[in-house]
């Protein structure tokens, strides 16, 4: 019989968790609920004995001292995105498998760049704006469908991949920038991959899905940005720091692009008087693309699909190794 202990604090389980996720948890074994806090002290009283631990947003990385209370604990299941808050040397050392419910989060996100990709396309924002004030087809003449464009995106982890397969009925030729991904995968996601400056001269959509790393940092800045269509389509759902606002702010005002459409800055939120809040054709929705409210329940549910498969011996769909996490430090 496994135990289940599951060490987020009741708000967040509240957050990610419904009764009915609880309650399939507790056919596979005896479940744990933290019914006080995240400190270590309390979290130990909760990890003893334990096969299985479920942290999430607000846990702190289970370290040899938390792990000397379950010896016997086999799996770390993060329902949240990036394990690197909750491991540890220690647990890589005891060879705990483990696994994150990114995939999960990154459909919210996919589904946001896809909305802004019609959006922008058929040039909502706009006619929007010109009903409001009395106009009506104003703009009209700028809208496009998505057949015969260029879809470019920076970054083919779960979040570009689930864009890309949300891209697949539409007829568009679909650019694939990510050093990390073989010729070969991004054929199998169905796109092309390619060098940046293929993405940037060639894409009349490009959506941005690349982590917050050094090397990402500002990689949207005056020389790349100078490289896109005038009137091309510019998507971030992934990380603020990855796009260079005040050269964004200058590229716009100049006239470039359809639209940048945001959902992320650097610093968040951005500030009051930030001149991009003043730029019309710059679309900004406050950090609402990963998934939220009714959808964070997802999380849960798959959480436990993950700990049945793990528990069947079946491939994890989410699992992170420590030298796949080093490559994303």
């Amino acid at each position: 019989m496994e135990k289940i202990a599951l060490l987020m604090d009741p708000g967040t389980r509240n957050m990610v968790l419904n009764e009915k996720t609880i309650r399939r948890m507790e056919k596979i074994g005896p479940v744990v609920l933290n019914e006080g806090d995240t400190e270590p002290d309390y979290v130990k009283e909760l990890l003893k004995g334990a096969t299985i631990a479920v942290t999430s947003w607000g846990n702190k990385p289970l370290d040899a001292d938390l792990l000397s209370v379950c010896p016997d604990l086999k799996l770390l299941m993060h329902a949240a995105g990036s394990v690197k808050p909750v491991v540890s040397d220690a647990l890589w050392e005891k060879g705990v498998r483990v696994s994150s419910s990114a995939p999960m989060l990154s459909m919210g996100v996919s589904e946001t760049a896809l909305g802004f990709t019609i959006a922008a396309s058929k040039n909502f924002f706009q006619l929007n704006d010109s009903l409001h004030n009395g106009g009506w087809a104003e703009g009209k003449e700028n809208i496009r469908e998505l057949f015969d464009l260029t879809v470019g995106v920076v970054g083919g982890g779960w979040a570009g991949r689930h864009y890309i397969e949300l891209l697949r009925p539409f007829q568009v030729e679909i650019l694939l920038y990510d050093p990390f991904v073989s010729k070969e995968k991004a054929e199998e996601m169905g796109a092309r991959k390619a060098e940046l400056d293929e993405v940037l001269r060639e894409s009349d959509i490009l959506s941005i899905h690349a982590p917050s790393i050094p090397e990402t940092y500002h990689m949207f800045n005056r020389e790349t940005l100078a490289k896109m269509k005038k009137d091309a389509v510019l998507i971030n759902t992934a990380r603020g720091s990855i796009i260079d606002e005040e050269a964004l702010c200058e590229h716009m005002k100049a006239g470039n692009l359809k639209y940048a459409c945001l959902d992320v800055y650097d610093p968040e939120p951005p500030a009051k008087d930030n001149p991009l809040r003043a730029i019309p054709n710059v679309i900004m929705t406050p950090h609402l693309a990963g998934l939220a409210n009714n959808g964070l329940k997802k999380v849960g549910l798959h959480s436990c699909e993950e700990i049945e498969r793990f528990l069947r011996g079946e491939p994890l769909v989410a699992e992170v190794t420590k030298e796949m996490l080093a490559r994303m430090a």
